[in-house]
Order: structure tokens, then sequence, then C-alpha cells
């Protein structure tokens, strides 16, 4: 009879421990809750792809001041200063935001979509993106956003040259779109 409290008190553990284990497994399949940071900035209900447009299109008192957002190769991410949420973005794309410029510059590397600003602010630009296979995957005309930057959901793990023209001017950078490759591109001067 000893050996029946022992074993009762074994198969409640176990029981718990499972019970635990089930938790988990539900609630990395239950969707996610709204998180109050971005309900906060009136991003809620928006995919990691649709806050990065949104954000990057804002400019001067549009900008949130108390949020920052970081664009990585694979996710966005967003804070307030006390707190930090990674959103991911789409697997197979990557976000390349571009501040062609004549005069100035400044350097970046993960562009931030609340605090980058850019020379050329609303300006029509021709943009061509060919890989180094000579595919083009880019040939437009767009408008610089209010912050100076263009951005561009590029394929990822791809390789090539970016070229922009502008009032008569032109310039070009190499562009790779990898894991660890930069998600800002300020160097591209217009000569």
């Amino acid at each position: 009879m000893a050996r029946t409290p022992r074993v009762a008190a074994a198969a409640a553990t176990l029981l718990i421990a499972l019970s635990a284990c089930s938790d988990a497994a539900d609630d990395a399949a239950a969707p996610l809750e709204p998180a109050p940071l971005l309900a906060d900035h009136g991003l809620d209900g928006m995919s990691g792809k649709e806050i990065v447009d949104h954000l990057d299109r804002l400019g001067g008192a549009d900008r949130p001041a108390d949020l920052t957002a970081s664009v990585r190769p694979g996710e966005l991410l967003v804070s307030d200063g006390t707190e930090e949420l990674a959103v991911a973005l789409p697997e197979d794309e990557f976000y390349l935001s571009v501040a062609p410029y004549v005069d100035s510059s400044h350097e970046c590397y993960f562009h931030s979509l609340t605090t980058c600003q850019g020379e050329l602010t609303e300006a029509d630009i021709e943009v061509t993106f060919t890989t180094s296979d000579g595919e083009v995957l880019l040939d437009e005309t767009t408008t610089t956003f209010a912050n100076g930057f263009a951005g561009f959901w590029l394929p990822r793990d791809v390789e090539g040259v970016l070229e922009v023209t502008h009032d008569g001017r032109t310039g070009e950078v190499p562009v790779a779109t990898g894991e660890e490759d930069p998600t800002c591109l300020t160097t591209l001067q217009l000569t």
C-alpha cells in the first residue's frame, strides 16, 4: 500500500506535465492575440508587409514620435521604448528601401520606417533592377515618399544592379537580397 500514494503522486505529476504540454501546443496553434503595441499606433490587424508599406509612406508630423520600426530581412522590429515586438515579413520577399541622393545622405543598414529621412522627397524617379543573370525585375517610374525613400518588395536571394534616374541624373549600385543584406540603401548618388 505504500506504493499507491507514490504511484498516484507520480500519475498526478505526469498528468500535470502532459496538460502543460497540451496547453502549449494548443496556444501555438491558436491565432495570436492582438498586440497592444500595434493597436496603440493604429497598426493592429495589419500584416508585417502592410505595416512596412504604411509606415514608410509617412512623413513629418504623421510619423509616430514614440515608435521605432526597423526592417530586417525576415522581420520587422517594432518598439515603443518599453516593449519590442517582432512581426514576420514574407518568406519569399525582401523589402529594400532606397533613398537616392544628389548632395547629402546618411549611413543606414536596416531601414527605420519612423526616423530615416532621405534628400529627394516626393520626387519622380525611374527605377530598374536587373539581376546578375540579366533578368529585369523592376522597370518603373515611381515617386519617393515624404521621407525621401522608395520601397520595393524584391524576391529573396537575388543579386543585381539597381539603377535610378531623376531629373537627368543617374546612379547605380549593386544590390543583394539575402538573409544578411541591408534593407536600407542610402549610397545611390545621382550624378
